[in-house]
């Protein structure tokens, strides 16, 4: 799977992505969970999500009527998380195993060492690297939807009219999640 997110990447051809490429190979992106608790809470989680999520969003493009570049769909569906690298550390905790004797257990804890949202902090992650489109930078920026506060609401119907991808997006991900629990 890791080697196929790398052949994407790679074939958007986008100026910086081998920089990009580097920084995740140091980091813990291939081994990261997609969460804490939820979807994908296993070493690996982040990119297997990121994998699906391109899927989807991929074949939603396809159905839309909508002229998106190749490359738009992928730098959008596969980086859309990359805020969640180095975000997730392992901790401990004592529970009782199927013997009902207690032991250590291993647990994912968050440790937001760069405190900038979570869309946001996307965007801002991959513009260190890789020169991005309006559309992917709101696409990345609006994944979460109307996870987002309630008081941003208005702004995020307005991001999805002027561009309807990032909708697309944000469904692509609840789907990922929500369907296929990854």
């Amino acid at each position: 799977m890791k080697e196929e997110f790398i052949t994407l990447l790679k074939s958007t051809n986008r100026e910086g992505i081998e920089n990009l490429l580097n920084f995740l190979e140091r980091s813990d992106f291939y081994t990261a969970p997609a969460s804490t608790r939820f979807h994908g809470n296993y070493e690996g989680g982040l990119l297997e999500h990121s994998m699906k999520v391109y899927e989807i969003f991929k074949e939603k493009i396809a159905n839309s009527g909508l002229t998106t570049p190749e490359e738009t769909v992928k730098i959008a569906a596969l980086l859309h998380d990359i805020c969640k690298t180095n975000y997730y550390k392992t901790d401990y905790r004592n529970a009782k195993n199927a013997r009902g004797e207690w032991e250590k257990v291993p647990y994912y804890t968050v440790e937001d060492t760069i405190p900038y949202g979570h869309g946001e902090k996307s965007v801002m992650m991959l513009t260190e690297y890789i020169k991005l489109t309006n559309e992917e930078k709101y696409a990345i920026r609006w994944h979460m939807g109307f996870t987002e506060p309630k008081e941003l609401y208005t702004t995020i119907g307005e991001a999805y009219k002027k561009y309807p991808i990032a909708l697309l997006l944000h469904e692509a991900d609840l789907e990922a999640t929500y369907f296929y629990n990854i």
